[in-house]
């Protein structure tokens, strides 16, 4: 009887250690939990054995197995790998982490779950190939992997989900062909395997997808033609073949089918042939894009009878009328039966060669339009005044063509009007005056015409404007002071015109300026002091005038000024030294009457007059006989005093007495006041050596703290490296040191704070992020700092441990490099070598130093090419991804060009209009990053080279979204 009650008992327990129940669900999830960083305290609390599994934070349950059917974790910036414990939750139905900053691989227990339904991994950083596993989900509905790293081709398996309705891979680096089988997934809805790797042709077997709803193939390597089976898919709202090489023509029966089609997009091929008139019968179109492809002939004149289209844009095509040298209304039909579209808002006709006269059915559009763009499709004759019935448009661009005739007077009825480009016709008479009516201004850009008469005043009341273009043509008159209520203006361009008299001083008020030209006009008088106040102003140009006088000393202050052109004048007098200046090269101040100043410049050195020496000799001769030995009496008495007064007090003193750098200009600091500073130098924060500490002074004042662990030999000729440096370089990219502490036990420097932290904190922490312009911008300043250190100061420095932790964001987010602790002074010339056994950090040393200890300034070009890299991809080259014979460098190398979105920092990437122009950047800027970083010394290019080339890529992006946004 015992023996078969301990046999019961025993049964009974069995389940509990080999059925699943929810406390396995719990193990799991907190196995999970144990893996993961977590910023937010998210599930730090929550996810607790004291609280039912079932009421944690993203979890859900089912009340009848009472087991986790749901987890759901999205955008809670968690990080670490996906555990394999959660295969043990063998009831979970969905499964969702989008949003976080998961990495690693995807677990092979994850097959284990065969009730999912639902797995949403976007946004994350996984890696590796596409797991075959993924067959073994039977019931899988949604499998979304979305902005991650996800390699190799699809797995065959994939194509047993009989279930299968979402299955979305945008943005991974997702290679070779699109299988055949995909048409064996017959629920399929949404297909979206945007900006991936793929190649070849579709497949004809995509047709078999009866209920698809959206095929999104964008942005890869897809040859040979569209396949006509694709447009038999009724059932499709939503076809994006764009950025692809796709070819030939296109159906002649392409439309019939897709009743149910609200978005095409075939932009970005290389598609042949005329646009087939069938296209027409999708009648629910609601935006068609066909640009830049190889089109030909004449538009369907039957795009009237797509009465909810929103957006046409066939831009960058080889698309005609037929009677270019006097067309009539007829001949431009497309546009007529356009404008029965009652709901159109933007037409983009660009970059064709339509030829003719643009008709006055123009007009005939209805209210909704926002944008008409037809720019650069050699265009003649006069502007239609019937424009100026489209009482909703916002933009038009009529830029690039050959139209004639005055700017008509009616487009001032377009009130909402804030892009207005014309330039580069042959537009003539004057500009109209109640343009500055239109108060939703943002962009007047009318230059390189024939304009001719004054610049009306009015226009220099439209306070919104952000870009003022009247350059060449025949503008006379002056400039009124009224422009200074111009307070947004970005860009201002009244070059080559006529315009005379003073330069306003008003100008100087318009502080978010970044581009002034004012070149080859008549403009006399000095150059204003008051353009010190241009505190944004990266580009001057006022060459070609007949200015006079100084450069004015305070356009030193204009720390972001790159190119200035004040050639071609009659300025005289020394040229500023400092600030800017230490970056301009001879070319910015040739032609001028007596300029003089350093000999880099080719000009002269700067003598004082002779005559005004001659009569100043009498005075001086008075001043040293009867004057000057007073003083010095006085002097040499209150020396003695002041010596024997401290003296004494020296005596009182402890041992510990500092001595203070003459570096200390502004104020000396004592031990004490740098211990009360530190909070008593907190042990937490100590580092190895180099250690630096956020201090406040007595005074109030914010400074950072260096100070160094003389334990360790090297921290004393890293203090004296760093006095040696600090003591004489000034630059605006360079932390400035204002003072420093030494004794026989102490050594310490007290430098300008940065308010903003380090660029490593900017790059990988959750919750801050720089821009596309913004890490421009930071690399800039990092060039600018080393072109400094290498050719702007002698003897020349290197810097040898250049890394984000050693970058520092001041408040206006300007960079200074910092941490001189390790730096090396050389000879004259930039090719001086030395070799050295200093530290330098692993993953940027270049090849040279790592392996013969030999330092040059091109081991700083070699490092600022990987810190390129590492700023745009948020890539580091410590991590452990990178082993063998992977490195940074050459994963980016081998990504070159077409794999671009796949080491690119996904964030940069998120903005769809602005793509292409972002990957065009991203490329210029990768090519720089290799050429900085070649193995070989003499292969590297220079600083200087390196931070004009970075300038260029900066300026051609801005204005290629410049262009986006106005085109917008």
């Amino acid at each position: 009887m015992l023996l078969l009650r301990y046999f019961i008992v025993s049964s009974l327990a069995l389940p509990a250690s080999s059925v699943k129940n929810i406390t396995t669900d719990q193990h799991a999830l907190l196995a999970f939990k144990e893996q993961l960083i977590d910023p937010r305290g998210i599930l730090t609390y929550n996810w607790s054995v004291s609280y039912p599994v079932c009421r944690w934070v993203g979890i859900s349950c089912d009340t009848r197995h009472h087991r986790v059917t749901k987890l759901d974790l999205s955008d809670s910036s968690l990080e670490g790998p996906i555990s394999a414990h959660l295969g043990n939750i063998s009831f979970l139905v969905s499964l969702n982490i989008s949003g976080n900053n998961f990495h690693g691989h995807l677990p092979n227990e994850l097959r284990q779950l065969r009730r999912l339904k639902l797995i949403d991994f976007n946004f994350n950083q996984l890696s590796g190939v596409l797991p075959s596993w993924i067959g073994s989900l039977p019931k899988l509905r949604m499998f979304s992997l979305r902005n991650n790293s996800f390699r190799g081709p699809f797995p065959d398996y994939l194509y047993n989900l009989s279930k299968l309705e979402t299955l979305e891979m945008r943005f991974n680096i997702v290679g070779g062909k699109i299988p055949t089988k995909i048409g064996n997934l017959s629920k399929l809805l949404h297909l979206n395997l945007g900006n991936n790797n793929l190649q070849g042709e579709i497949p004809d077997e995509i047709g078999n997808l009866q209920n698809l709803q959206n095929l999104l193939l964008f942005h890869n390597k897809l040859t040979g033609h569209i396949p006509s089976t694709i447009f038999n898919l009724s059932t499709v709202n939503l076809i994006t073949l764009a950025a692809n090489e796709l070819s030939g023509h296109l159906p002649s029966t392409a439309g019939y089918s897709l009743q149910n089609m609200e978005i095409l997009d075939l932009s970005e091929n290389r598609l042949i042939g005329t646009i087939p008139n069938s296209i027409t019968n999708a009648s629910r179109l609601y935006a068609l894009d066909l640009s830049f492809n190889y089109f030909s002939g004449r538009i369907p004149n039957t795009f009237g009878k797509l009465r909810h289209l929103v957006r046409f844009t066939i831009m960058g095509n080889n698309l005609t009328i037929p009677g270019t040298s006097s067309s009539t209304e007829e001949d431009w039909s497309f546009l007529s039966s356009l404008t029965n579209c009652r709901d159109i808002k933007r037409v983009v006709l660009a970059l064709n060669p339509f030829g003719g006269i643009l008709p006055p059915s123009v007009g005939n559009f209805s209210s909704s339009l926002e944008q008409f763009f037809a720019y650069d499709c050699q265009l003649k004759g006069n502007i239609p005044k019937e424009i100026g019935r489209l009482k909703k448009l916002q933009s038009l661009s009529l830029r690039q063509n050959n139209l004639q005739g005055p700017i008509p007077y009616e487009l001032c009825y377009l009130k909402g009007l804030n892009s207005l480009l014309l330039y580069e016709n042959k537009l003539t008479g004057s500009i109209p005056p109640c343009l500055a009516s239109l108060t939703s201004l943002r962009s007047l850009l009318l230059g390189s015409n024939n304009l001719t008469s004054i610049i009306p005043s009015s226009l220099w009341t439209l306070e919104g404007i952000l870009q003022i273009d009247l350059s060449s043509n025949s503008l006379t008159g002056s400039l009124p002071s009224s422009m200074k209520s111009l307070k947004a203006l970005i860009l201002l361009d009244l070059s080559r015109n006529q315009l005379s008299g003073d330069i306003p001083t008003a100008i100087g008020g318009l502080q978010e300026l970044l581009n002034l030209s004012l070149a080859g006009n008549l403009f006399q008088g000095h150059i204003p002091e008051s353009f010190g106040n241009l505190t944004s102003l990266e580009i001057l140009d006022l060459s070609s005038n007949n200015l006079s006088g100084e450069i004015p000393k305070s356009l030193e202050k204009l720390l972001y000024l790159k190119h200035l052109n004040a050639s071609h004048n009659i300025l005289e007098g020394k040229i500023p030294e400092n600030g800017p200046f230490r970056n301009f090269s001879a070319q910015s101040f040739m032609w001028n009457y007596a300029l003089c100043g350093s000999p880099r410049l080719q000009v002269p050195p700067c003598k004082d007059d002779g005559t005004v020496r001659r009569s100043k000799k009498a005075i001086v001769t008075l001043f040293l006989k009867y004057v000057l030995p007073p003083i010095v009496s006085i002097l040499l008495i209150m020396t003695v005093v002041v010596f024997m007064r401290r003296r004494n007090k020296a005596s009182m003193n402890s041992a510990h007495q500092e001595d203070f750098s003459p570096l200390a200009t502004w104020r000396r600091i004592s031990y004490l006041e740098i211990e009360r500073a530190t909070n008593g130098f907190d042990e937490c924060q100590l580092a190895c050596f180099g250690s630096v500490y956020k201090g406040i002074l007595s005074d109030g004042a914010e400074v950072a703290i260096k100070i160094f662990n003389l334990q360790l030999e090297r921290a004393f000729r890293s203090f004296d490296s760093e006095c040696e440096v600090l003591r004489s370089i000034r630059h605006r990219n360079l932390v400035k040191i204002l003072s420093s502490c030494s004794n026989v036990d102490f050594k310490a420097l007290v430098l300008e704070f940065m308010p903003n932290g380090s660029l490593e904190k900017w790059l990988y922490s959750h919750n801050y992020f720089l821009d596309i312009q913004e890490r421009l911008n930071v690399m800039i300043d990092v060039g600018s700092a080393l072109e400094y250190l290498h050719h702007g100061y002698s003897p020349s420095v290197v810097h040898c441990d250049l890394k984000p932790s050693n970058i520092l964001l001041d408040e206006n987010m300007v960079a200074h490099v910092s941490d001189f602790g390790i730096s090396k002074l050389l000879g004259d010339g930039e090719n001086f070598e030395t070799r050295t056994m200093t530290m330098a950090t692993v993953g940027y040393m270049a090849p040279e130093y790592g392996s013969e200890g030999i330092v040059s300034s091109k081991c700083d070009v070699y490092r600022y090419g990987v810190l390129l890299m590492e700023t745009f991809t948020r890539k580091k080259p410590t991590d452990e991804f990178f082993a063998g014979e992977m490195s940074l460098k050459n994963w980016v190398k081998e990504s070159l060009p077409h794999g671009l979105t796949n080491v690119v920092d996904e964030n940069l990437l998120l903005e769809e209009p602005a793509f292409a122009a972002k990957m065009d950047c991203m490329l210029s800027i990768m090519h720089l990053a290799l050429d900085c970083s070649m193995d070989s010394p003499d292969q590297r290019i220079c600083m200087k080279d390196a931070v004009a080339k970075l300038n260029k890529i900066k300026l051609k992006f801005l204005n290629d979204i410049t262009f986006i946004i106005l085109v917008m």
